[in-house]
């Protein structure tokens, strides 16, 4: 037998458009932090790639990413990249097997993934979806339906985030 009263609630789904080559989202970890130490498992922090074509190893950077993913460590992962950005400006995609490697992760598979591109499709598919719901630039947030955008300022998203998770939870619950 079904009790549904037991049933836990699905977690209610934030798409974060980021890109690891990008300042605003490293300061945006700081929100990211703060929605998973108040809500936990009941808000998934998805992330969802959108490389920007003026920073030059964005788009390499989005695929380690998805081999973190595989690895296990996507955010510890995308967190050590965008916690040292200006790294990555300077270094490249030898930084991106080196934070790798820093973690633990098998850094040959992140080399070797680098160069056959194994996960290409993964970031292609992200960044054609975010142009189709109209991001244009990172961080951009989407819940419950609605983008926010926070490539200009992140003023105010937070709150405008947890307003919605706390409307979307409620609804589940009643």
């Amino acid at each position: 037998m079904n009790d549904s009263s037991s049933a836990r609630p699905a977690a209610v789904v934030l798409d974060v458009w980021c890109e690891l080559q990008c300042p605003d989202c490293g300061s945006a970890l700081a929100d990211l932090r703060a929605l998973h130490a108040r809500y936990g498992d009941r808000l998934e922090l998805r992330l969802r790639h959108f490389p920007l074509e003026k920073h030059k190893h964005a788009f390499a950077a989005a695929q380690a990413a998805e081999e973190a993913a595989e690895q296990g460590q996507a955010w510890p992962y995308v967190e050590a990249v965008l916690g040292r950005v200006a790294e990555l400006d300077r270094k490249g995609e030898p930084f991106l097997v080196e934070v790798a490697r820093q973690l633990g992760l098998d850094a040959e598979e992140f080399d070797t993934a680098l160069i056959d591109g194994r996960h290409i499709l993964i970031v292609d598919a992200d960044q054609a979806e975010g142009k189709a719901i109209g991001v244009t630039g990172t961080p951009t947030y989407v819940i419950g339906g609605e983008r926010l955008d926070g490539g200009k300022s992140q003023e105010g998203l937070r709150e405008r985030i947890e307003e919605i998770a706390d409307r979307l939870l409620g609804e589940q619950e009643a």
